[in-house]
């Protein structure tokens, strides 16, 4: 215990739990509620779904559900603890993903923990009870296997198993496969350059660690199919990024807003890779400035993607910091020592754990309390009560974040018009959504003709809202400050 209570070990232990009291909090992804639907089903009858059973713009169509061992997890913590399963178990998995960030930071534990916070903070509008987050985990540590590798090269035959699992959590996995081919280029340019890769004088060292990473990848790529849905899986990846709806109505597809306060972490990251460089002694690798060149054009172009882009940053913000104040310490004639363990320290950092034990424990215990709170606040809980009391008819059309929760609530009694699976319901429809929703022209007659609707379910600012009211052959059966119920009188 005594060890344990030591300053620097004490550090990584509170940097620990501060990770993960700052990653507990409430559930308010939209999607969950159709992931622990979905999860539900799996458990319920041992199989997976391949068409939708939730919607009837789309029911029966083909659906490549990527995320189902995912899903089985996420209810399965439901089901085993509730809410409280959810927050802590995601809140761990977020935590741990950035312990292995601060395992791959050189130097010492302070200056790579704050770092490390720093890239959390960045990437924070990311977090929640989410799959994403599984693949942020994964990612951290493929990184560690692939960095640790250079010295023992064995590490790379355990990637091809955490791609068999990857590949079954999430479609994420694709980030793991371009995230080996990135070392493979940067490796091969570190070579070209003249940087020196192995501390090793054998010559052909790096010759065999560039044939077992080529050869783990092409293992990698060979155990995409091994999933329910086979060979798809290899193209929904892509299918995603190429989809203009995502990029253009889902917020975490977009890029960061700067003028939000809640991306200055991320713009203060990706300013301090640029400046650092040209101060501090470390040069940086060909390899690292290319995985810092396509991880921040890619949390440029979309919020969900910052998490990632911290991943590559923190270890290299790290090091370069570390080599600059190493220089200014020398110029300057100083010298970091370390300070020795006495008892007074020893009382005062059982007393700091043991505070921090309990704000943990009582912040957890507050955002699980509070759970119902945060759901009938983010979500028309009170108008989805109304609709299984009141039963109004359907076809219904509903708000694209609320599906999900439709889902959950209301299935099988009533399908959605949409949810978030935007990948099965295509551009297209997204389209015509919007065009529905705002209004534009006539044509969002259109989707009322064409799927019969009844019962129409949107925030009460909602422009076809407005407009329905003024149709003498609709009338508001319900409202409150979250959503209105708009029904079609029987002809």
């Amino acid at each position: 215990m005594t060890e344990l209570l030591q300053t620097r070990r004490l550090f990584v232990v509170i940097l620990a739990l501060g990770l993960f009291t700052m990653a507990a909090r409430s559930v308010t992804d939209p999607d969950v509620w159709w992931h622990l639907r979905t999860g539900q089903l799996i458990v319920q009858t041992h199989k997976v779904f391949h068409t939708d059973p939730y919607s009837f713009t789309r029911f029966g169509q083909p659906w490549v559900d990527h995320e189902w061992l995912s899903q089985v997890l996420i209810f399965g913590l439901y089901r085993l603890a509730g809410w409280g399963g959810l927050i802590v178990g995601f809140g761990a998995v977020i935590a741990a993903a950035f312990l292995v960030v601060f395992l791959r930071c050189p130097g010492r534990p302070y200056l790579a923990g704050v770092i490390t916070l720093w890239g959390a903070f960045a990437s924070v509008p990311s977090w929640g009870v989410r799959p994403q987050m599984l693949t942020l985990l994964l990612a951290s540590v493929l990184l560690l296997i692939l960095e640790r590798s250079y010295q023992h090269p064995k590490l790379l035959w355990w990637t091809p198993a955490l791609m068999l699992l990857w590949v079954n959590l999430h479609a994420g996995y694709a980030l793991g496969i371009a995230l080996m081919a990135l070392f493979l280029v940067g490796d091969a340019l570190d070579a070209g350059f003249g940087f020196v890769v192995f501390d090793s004088k054998d010559a052909s060292q790096p010759a065999a660690r560039f044939r077992a990473l080529a050869l783990a990848m092409v293992v990698c790529v060979a155990v995409v199919p091994l999933n329910p849905y086979g060979v798809a899986m290899y193209a929904y990846p892509l299918q995603t990024l190429r989809s203009r709806a995502m990029q253009n109505y889902i917020g975490e597809w977009l890029s960061p807003d700067f003028h939000q306060h809640r991306y200055l972490p991320t713009l203060a990251m990706i300013l301090a890779t640029v400046a650092l460089p040209a101060l501090s002694p470390r040069r940086l690798r060909p390899r690292e400035v290319l995985l810092l060149l396509v991880t921040t054009y890619a949390a440029l172009r979309s919020v969900r993607h910052i998490p990632i882009y911290a991943l590559v940053a923190i270890p290299i913000l790290s090091a370069m910091t570390l080599a600059w104040l190493q220089e200014h310490c020398v110029a300057k004639g100083l010298e970091w020592k370390r300070t020795p363990m006495t008892p007074s320290k020893t009382w005062v950092n059982a007393v700091l754990l043991a505070g921090f034990l309990v704000f943990m424990v009582a912040r957890v215990g507050y955002v699980t309390h509070h759970q119902a709170e945060t759901e009938a606040k983010e979500l028309p809980a009170a108008t989805v009560s109304f609709i299984a009391a009141q039963r109004p008819p359907a076809p219904l059309l509903n708000h694209y974040n609320w599906g999900g929760y439709f889902v959950w609530r209301l299935y099988p009694e009533y399908r959605v018009y949409i949810d978030g699976r935007a990948d099965l319901y295509g551009d297209a429809f997204m389209d015509d959504l919007a065009t529905t929703y705002y209004l534009k022209g006539d044509s969002w007659r259109s989707a009322f003709d064409k799927w019969g609707i009844r019962t129409v379910v949107l925030p009460p600012d909602a422009p076809l809202v407005t407009a329905l009211r003024g149709f003498p052959d609709w009338k508001t059966i319900y409202a409150d400050s979250q959503a209105v119920v708009l029904t079609k009188k029987a002809q």
